[in-house]
């Protein structure tokens, strides 16, 4: 399984229509595959929209954007709200939980850390031992390294909570445990970012 994150950049007050319109297109675009969830940010990077699309590999990813390409009311019409695009391919961790879209949110934290050429293996292996204490409290939707894309060389984890309040008291629980965030493998993180996003009405994810 990989995953396709889109994230775009819009005009300031364009967030509202782009979902709108883009939420009007979907089900031209869900008869081929449906997306994991549909997001905009509420903290972090300001008029962004993310959109999360899980394939097989990427050639199932290439054949059903094809097929999609026909339809004549897809992509949706937003080019004019779009200033940037950036498109990235996660391919999970081998031990991440699999992501199965519905009521989990509707907060989703998404972090991202750059690491340094090389760092991955370590980072994996922190990761692997100290998740299934995490996972007593909250699991992530998603976590894997980013293989293709601008962000190469990082990682993201993405974290569903039920309400800031709970965001707040799990991340509190978790570093009071003494086992998160896992310490080997942070040698190597060069820069970390977060953003809070909250799904759009048709998302999967809530």
């Amino acid at each position: 399984m990989i995953y396709e994150i889109r994230t775009y950049t819009l005009k300031a007050g364009a967030t509202a229509e782009f979902e709108k319109r883009w939420g009007a297109a979907y089900p031209v675009r869900e008869k081929y595959s449906p997306i994991a969830g549909f997001f905009h940010t509420d903290f972090g990077p300001l008029n962004e929209v993310i959109h999360i699309w899980p394939y097989e590999n990427l050639d199932e990813r290439t054949r059903i954007r094809a097929d999609a390409a026909k339809e004549e009311n897809w992509p949706p019409n937003t080019s004019e709200f779009i200033i940037n695009q950036k498109v990235e391919i996660l391919i999970p961790f081998p031990f991440a939980p699999e992501w199965q879209p519905g009521k989990l949110g509707p907060i989703y934290e998404l972090r991202q850390y750059v690491f340094q050429a090389g760092g991955l293996p370590d980072i994996i292996a922190g990761w692997k031992d100290h998740l299934p204490d995490r996972l007593k409290l909250s699991a992530p939707c998603l976590l894997g390294a980013i293989e293709f894309g601008p962000s190469a060389n990082s990682f993201i984890h993405m974290w569903p909570y039920s309400s800031f309040e709970e965001r707040s008291r799990v991340r509190a629980e978790a570093a009071a445990s003494g086992r998160w965030p896992p310490v080997r493998g942070r040698e190597h993180y060069l820069m970390q970012s977060n953003k809070l996003l909250l799904p759009a009405s048709f998302s999967p994810a809530q």
